[in-house]
């Protein structure tokens, strides 16, 4: 017989251990369809080395794949710190670069100094009101946000395809289903010249501090920690948990919002209904891999990223399926997952004679 013992508070260095030790553990575990594959282990792994940080190109290339990983983790990260179970990222994601493509593309005429800001703000305040509306739902209702939050994925995905197949799609498009391009006035600006690396980084950055410093340094950030470690008792110490709850799902659907603003205005340029291949639900493996830190999810996203941009090359030089990077992310949560038990429980193998004595 198992019995499960809950353990103290951990420490943080206990924690970064394990997020290491998982992400090596599901490299290593993948190993094992490579071989089956009648792969070399060390040459499909330098060769996924080499496709991330091989050259410029390929360094900046993670990069920007890291940049909707960071801003989904964080979505994710937030969220989960007050126990608001965000399943939605993804559809937030389209929210936030269909407000972007609506602001970007013509509905207001400035300077850029004041357009992409605009754009910016767009699609975060998209976001921010799509996951309003299940905060509002579990805070009055009782109603489950993790069933509301998911099916407003698809809801939100097929309204975005209904507005790029009628009002909103592109006359020049040759008949394929996608906005008009943003305005170079409304396009975030590229990091370097002749890469895709775009401003997008650095607002994803400047959030991974600014959540850092909303959940270690204000007011705010105590009473999010405070609702997530127990919502009851923090009604009771006067938390505005309802308040609190508003607040998070507000963060976290903005924060994922900025990620479709990034895909659209910084990196693609008009929207398209497979903008997305998955960020927002590869952000909550970030954020799980993380640990919930803020700044542990840049490193996160970036290890992610990585995985992703190194199984692209790797398949392109062996002809292995690029599926690959699909199922370490899969092995990395699993491994979070199963190391987040034993180190929030001791786990005691009891005997029988220990149970008859228990049952005495």
């Amino acid at each position: 017989m198992i019995r499960l013992e809950p353990r103290g508070p951990v420490a943080v260095s206990r924690l970064i251990g394990v997020s290491f030790a998982a992400a090596i553990a599901a490299v290593v575990l993948a190993a094992i369809p490579m071989l089956f594959a009648g792969l070399s282990v060390f040459e499909a792994y330098g060769l996924m080395a080499k496709g991330a940080f091989g050259s410029l190109f390929a360094f900046t290339e993670m990069l920007t794949r890291a940049t909707p990983l960071i801003l989904t983790g964080l979505a994710a990260a937030v969220a989960f710190r007050a126990k608001l179970w965000n399943i939605g990222a993804e559809g937030q994601l389209y929210a936030g670069a269909l407000a972007a493509v609506a602001v970007g593309t013509g509905m207001i005429s400035a300077h850029p100094i004041v357009l992409v800001p605009a754009v910016v703000l767009a699609g975060a305040l998209a976001g921010g009101l799509v996951m309003l509306g299940p905060t509002l739902l579990k805070t009055r209702l009782g109603v489950d946000e993790v069933v509301t939050t998911l099916l407003l994925n698809f809801v939100i995905l097929l309204f975005v395809q209904m507005m790029l197949e009628g009002p909103m799609k592109d006359p020049m498009g040759m008949g394929w289903p996608q906005s008009e391009p943003i305005l170079d006035e409304a396009a975030l600006p590229k990091l370097m010249a002749r890469m895709r690396i775009h401003w997008g980084l650095i607002i994803a950055l400047v959030c991974a501090l600014g959540v850092y410093f909303l959940l270690k340094r204000t007011v705010w950030g105590f009473e999010i920690r405070a609702v997530g470690e127990n919502a009851n008792a923090a009604r009771h110490a006067g938390i505005p948990v309802t308040a609190t709850f508003v607040r998070v799902g507000l963060i976290s659907g903005a924060l994922a919002g900025l990620a479709g603003v990034g895909e659209v205005a910084g990196l693609k340029g008009y929207l398209t209904a497979d903008l997305s291949p998955g960020f927002g639900y590869s952000g909550i493996v970030v954020a799980m891999l993380a640990g919930l830190s803020p700044i542990g999810v840049v490193f996160a996203a970036l290890f992610i990223a990585s995985i992703f941009v190194g199984a692209d090359s790797m398949s392109r030089a062996t002809g292995v399926s690029n599926y690959l990077a699909d199922l370490i992310v899969a092995m990395a949560l699993l491994c979070v997952l199963v190391s987040g038990l034993f180190l929030r429980f001791k786990v005691h193998l009891v005997g029988r004679n220990a149970r008859k004595e228990a049952g005495r």
